[in-house]
């Protein structure tokens, strides 16, 4: 049985408001614990009116004390968005308040736009991506008390370390640290699994054994959606799709409707992209997500599963979570 986790953007849809979205997101972590789902992670994003989960560590203290077993925690905190010292703290004082439940995952890119990532930190400078392997090794030692300062309660308050990725870059760091690596092939369009495949190859390549893991440890994000049939599971995937096209075309909004996701007047080159979309997606019934699942986790070999859902309301996507736990228990994958 390959683990199955959520990944959560808490999506807000047309008509729904953000309290309704975290509200949604709550009864869905709860119910994830319910069907033995490992972990709950939710991302870090910024300025997009669909997508609620802008503070992490707020919304992981807030899931994290609604449910009692399920680990919680963040699927990523972009590190150059913040100063490493207040990562340290929020975490350490989360690890602090529920012991053995955090995962602290870690971005490399600012996942926003130059103007939002500068009103995120104090200074008019913003930290980029070469500034990573500095910011990661000053994060790990506020941990171990070995920071420039000191950073309570995160000395002795270790949260469970990952690296995110959608690139090598991140995988070779992850093996080089021997630390566990998440690869967000969720971001990925088309049907093929090439870039995922390598840098999974490339961080076990090389991994290194640490006092974290003796052996290389992977998961990847995957986009899936479960419903009684295949024309409906299309028909609550359509909107994800949409927004996403959207996001690409520079007017980031609401989750549609399906109905208003269905009307929208696509143009050709629109269509197709929509279609690549959802082909790398796994959506369908029951039996057709078993087997989408089976074949991506044969094909990538991974050690865990994260799953993102992107539908309209909360029910579809509770209800998609239950249907894929049943399927993928039913099958043993």
């Amino acid at each position: 049985m390959v683990p199955l986790s959520v990944l959560d953007l808490v999506p807000i849809g047309s008509g729904v408001s953000a309290t309704t979205a975290l509200a949604a997101s709550t009864a869905l972590a709860r119910r994830a614990e319910e069907l033995g789902y490992r972990r709950y992670w939710v991302a870090e994003h910024h300025g997009m009116p669909g997508v609620g989960s802008s503070s992490p560590p707020v919304l992981i203290a807030h899931l994290a004390a609604s449910t009692s077993t399920i680990r919680v925690g963040s699927g990523g905190v972009m590190l150059p968005n913040h100063q490493p010292l207040v990562i340290a703290e929020q975490f350490g004082t989360l690890e602090a308040l529920h012991p053995g439940r955090i995962d602290l995952g870690i971005g490399r890119a600012p996942g926003t736009d130059p103007r939002t990532a500068r009103a995120l930190r104090r200074g008019t400078d913003v930290l980029g991506a070469d500034d990573f392997p500095e910011q990661l090794l000053e994060l790990r030692a506020y941990f171990a008390g070995d920071g420039p300062v000191r950073a309570i309660p995160a000395e002795g308050n270790t949260p469970a370390f990952w690296l995110l990725g959608s690139s090598g870059y991140s995988a070779q760091v992850a093996g080089l640290l021997g630390l566990p690596f998440a690869f967000a092939h969720h971001f990925a369009g088309g049907r093929g699994t090439e870039n995922t495949e390598a840098a999974l190859a490339l961080y076990r390549e090389r991994f290194h054994p640490s006092p974290v893991l003796d052996a290389p440890y992977t998961m990847i994000g995957a986009a899936v959606l479960a419903a009684d049939t295949d024309e409906e599971a299309r028909r609550l995937a359509l909107p994800g799709a949409l927004s996403f096209l959207q996001l690409r075309l520079g007017r980031p909004g609401v989750v549609p409707t399906p109905a208003d996701a269905a009307a929208y007047p696509y143009s050709d080159e629109e269509r197709a992209f929509v279609e690549d979309r959802l082909a790398a997606q796994v959506v369908g019934s029951p039996d057709t997500v078993r087997e989408g699942v089976r074949a991506l986790v044969e094909r990538t070999g991974v050690d865990e599963l994260m799953v993102v859902t992107s539908a309209h309301g909360g029910p579809e996507r509770l209800r998609s979570y239950e249907l894929l736990a049943d399927a993928v228990a039913t099958a043993g994958v």
